[in-house]
This record gives C-alpha cells, structure tokens and sequence, in this order.
C-alpha cells in the first residue's frame, strides 16, 4: 500500500429528494463523507472523470425491475461509469497505486471499489476519458443485431446524444451508404452534418414538420436499418418507413426517460405489427449482457480508430464537484452535445 498521507472525507453527489417529475438541481446535495483506508480486497481511487447519464432517471424514479442496477432512495450517493487512478491498495492484489482504473463508483471526488470491479484501462485507449465513451452499445447492436451491410440506409435517433454521435460514425465505417438521425435542436443537427459526418439531420420536435413526412423526404424508399435510442413517436414512424427486411435495433427509451409524466420506465410507441410481419421487419432490444465478447472487441476497434482519426468522441465537459449537481438536469434538458463527463 501507498505511504502518501491518504483522505480522511470525500465530497459525493447526493440525491436530497425523490423528484415529482424531473430533477432539477435541488434534488440534489454535495456532501462531505468519511472515507477510510481500503480494506484487503478493496482499492482507493481518485476519480478523474465520471459520466452523466440519462438511466440515473430511472434509477430515481425507483421502478428498476429486469435492470441490473438498484434503484436510488432519498439520501442515496449517486453512482455511474467513471475512471480515476488507484491511489492506494493493499499489497498483493494485481493493482497498485498510480495504475488507471474503469469502475462504477462515479459522482465523487475518492472511491471506495471493490478491487474485483475495477477494471485495468493503462494503454487500452489513448485517453483516459475515452474509457466513458457509450459505444459499446450501438456497436454491438449494428454488428450483432441491425448487421448493418455495405450501401445501407441507416436511421439513428437520438444522434446528438452520447450513443448517437458515435452510433452515426459506427455505421459509417461498417459501410452505410446514407446516415441520417434525429434531434431536437436545429443548432445540434448542424453540428452532426458538420462534424460527425451524418448525411441529413431531421430535427423533431412540436413546432417542426410532423416527423413521418420529413423521414419520408429524407429516405423515400426507407432505412435498411433503424438504430433508436429514443422510442415513441420517432420508433413509430421509423418502423412504418422501414423498407421491406429492414433491421431495427432498440439501445435506447429517451422519450420515457425523459419525460415528466412517467418515472422513467416505460416509453409506449405504437407500433403496427402487422406491417412488421408482411414486410419481413425485425425489431430487437440489444442487451449487452446477451453479447459478452462486444465490449472488447468494441475497445479495441475503438481504440484504433480514434488513433487512425477514423472516429471523433464528442463529449461536453463540466468542471468539478460543485457543478456537479446540475450535470443531469442539464442533460435531460439536452443542454450538451455528446457524452457529458464531470470532470474533476
């Protein structure tokens, strides 16, 4: 174990209340917590960054059943994906102080982890932030379930969202002919065009043109392929478009998530089933403990292509603990573009 003088507190995102609707800021308190030494089996990690992301929602809204997470009560520290460096560990265990760690023990400054649930990162990615990166997801549901081919039409919603702004690039590079995807913002779907290579950005919302005619404009014979991260009326019209064999592939539920008359867990979409069955359609939700082997195939393509610049990670930043409070409200407000990090 380390000899440096070790942290006797750590500073924690707390949530204060259990929302009515969506959280807001107050929802939420930093909080100052003792902190002891690591017990055998057990490393102390100083977080460097961990992700905001929107299933912290759900897990408020208390309805986690068939997820693999436990639902968070009032006075809750919150948790997530994260990645710090080990700062001490009993001697014996394959980690040791200064070594890069992925752990779920995110929203504070120092964590506690289970040396058995901190996962080694030195080298696999070029930088340490890119281990926060949600493309394991898209990835897995492209090569394994959607099987996107060489000239496909690819669909993604939510694309301006931490699974979108790489989903479009994925596909891409797996040999999509046309992406296009969705927003709410006039102003991010630019953005993709601009930045992340998308061929046409259709942004939904209530004051544009009815989403199913600017999907029809945009793919008149439809997607070969739908990647939805956001269900509703955006899964409707893009199953009644699909063209005959289409794919779809659901890796995402924003529209429930984010709205402030559900508790996060559930996201109806109307869905014709009978077009399914005489257009030969297939519709799949990717869950990642069903393809073990994605993960790291996926860092290891990632990794290449972010040092061959084939793709970009764009994530929003928001700087130390004391913001940290805010970093989800924002999100659900769609405030960032990207991944959002808090970083420390």
């Amino acid at each position: 174990m380390t000899t440096t003088a070790l942290p006797g507190t750590a500073l924690e995102i707390r949530l204060a209340s259990v929302p009515e609707g969506l959280p807001e800021p107050r929802h939420f308190t930093l909080s100052r917590t003792p902190l002891a030494a690591p017990a055998p089996g057990q490393v102390l990690v100083r977080n460097r960054y961990f992700l905001v992301f929107p299933g912290l929602r759900t897990l408020i809204g208390g309805r986690t059943q068939g997820l693999p997470l436990p639902s968070l009560a009032a006075g809750d520290a919150l948790f997530g994906p994260a990645v710090g460096e080990v700062v001490a560990a009993p001697g014996g265990g394959p980690l040791k102080p200064g070594d890069t760690v992925v752990h779920l023990s995110g929203w504070r400054d120092h964590a506690l982890v289970p040396a058995a649930e901190a996962v080694p990162a030195a080298g696999a990615l070029p930088t340490p932030v890119a281990h926060l990166a949600q493309g394991a997801a898209p990835y897995g549901a492209l090569t394994r379930l959607a099987r996107v081919r060489p000239g496909d039409t690819v669909l993604i919603t939510g694309a301006a969202g931490a699974v979108g702004t790489l989903a479009g690039q994925i596909a891409r590079l797996l040999g999509a002919a046309t992406v296009i995807g969705t927003t709410r913002s006039a102003h991010k779907a630019d953005r993709l065009v601009r930045e992340l290579g998308y061929d046409r950005v259709l942004v939904a919302g209530p004051r544009q043109r009815p989403f199913a005619e600017q999907l029809g404009a945009a793919a008149p014979d439809g997607p070969d392929v739908v990647l939805d991260t956001v269900g509703g009326d955006q899964l409707t019209a893009a199953l009644d478009a699909a063209r005959p064999g289409a794919r779809a592939a659901l890796v995402g539920a924003l529209a429930g998530q984010m709205s402030p008359a559900t508790a996060g867990s559930r996201s109806p979409a109307e869905i014709d089933t009978f077009g399914l069955v005489v257009r030969g359609i297939t519709l799949s939700g990717y869950a990642g403990a069903d393809h073990p082997g994605v993960q790291d195939e996926w860092t290891r393509r990632f990794a290449d292509w972010l040092r061959s610049g084939e793709i970009r990670f764009p994530y929003t930043e928001i700087e130390g603990m004391e913001r940290a409070r805010t970093a989800l409200p924002e999100l659900i407000a769609g405030r960032h573009f990207g991944a959002v990090v808090v970083r420390l």
